[in-house]
């Protein structure tokens, strides 16, 4: 699909299924609404940090951060974005290290202790247009996948009783097995397409995080569609979405 294509989707707010061979969402914030949720695992797990093993001068962790430096991206690498933003340097240490300060494994392990808990509290439940959205896509034939940075996101989709509107699969477990960089690169993306067996311009992406924008536009996605939930449609656009809507309950099949 070229850019004159994707800028017809964009005004009519419709996939073109004419176009295209398979649809790849992202799961946090797109598929399920579980995006809020890591944010406070995040910010619960920063300000910690900040106020106990920081020097105490640094101001708490903000939305801003959360879509600058960590939303989309793996763990790990959003832990060494935002402390680098900061000027913090820890030892990374490895995956298996202890929830804790003492290295940047340590603080990314103490976010998934308070993902997990903060999971088991409010639930991660789908949002019903999106759902909606797949099943049309499916009845009509096209392909499906999930991708995500979380190595959750299995556990996510059954507790939601959703796996099987996905095709195929490209998670966090599935990136580590495989040495996969992650957003902003296109790596999840472009091991999703050849999951489902289609060249990336017959595919679209559906992304909410500005990391994961990026990665649809370089790896050179038929279209891009930004969701926007929390008030970034502007940055959604500038990192390369060709439509932005607030719900995918505003997209069309044509």
């Amino acid at each position: 699909m070229n850019r004159r294509g994707a800028a017809s989707a964009s005004a009519a707010r419709a996939i073109l299924l004419e176009q295209l061979d398979a649809v790849i969402f992202d799961l946090d914030g797109v598929v399920t609404d579980t995006a809020s949720i890591h944010e406070a695992a995040w910010k619960e797990t920063f300000d910690a940090f900040l106020g106990e093993a920081a020097d105490g001068r640094q101001k708490p962790f903000t939305q801003d951060d959360y879509r600058r430096f960590v939303d989309g991206k793996a763990r790990i690498d959003g832990a060494l974005s935002f402390l680098r933003s900061r000027g913090v340097d820890l030892p990374r240490g490895g995956s298996g290290d202890p929830p804790g300060w003492a290295t940047v494994w340590g603080i990314a392990n103490r976010k998934n202790e308070r993902f997990l808990a903060l999971l088991g509290e409010r639930g991660g439940l789908p949002y019903p247009t999106t759902v909606a959205l797949l099943e049309q896509l499916r009845a009509r034939g096209m392909k499906t996948a999930i991708i995500s940075a979380s190595r959750n996101c299995e556990r996510i989709l059954r507790a939601a009783g959703i796996r099987e509107l996905f095709d195929a699969k490209v998670d966090g477990v599935d990136a580590a097995e495989l040495g996969l960089p992650g957003k902003p690169d296109p790596a999840v993306f472009l091991e999703a397409a050849r999951r489902l067996g289609v060249e990336p311009a017959r595919a679209a992406v559906v992304e909410d995080a500005i990391a994961g924008v990026q990665a649809g536009r370089d790896g050179r996605f038929g279209i891009v569609i930004g969701v926007d939930r929390a008030g970034y449609a502007d940055a959604l656009r500038d990192a390369g979405a060709d439509v932005v809507v607030k719900d995918l309950g505003e997209m069309e099949l044509a």
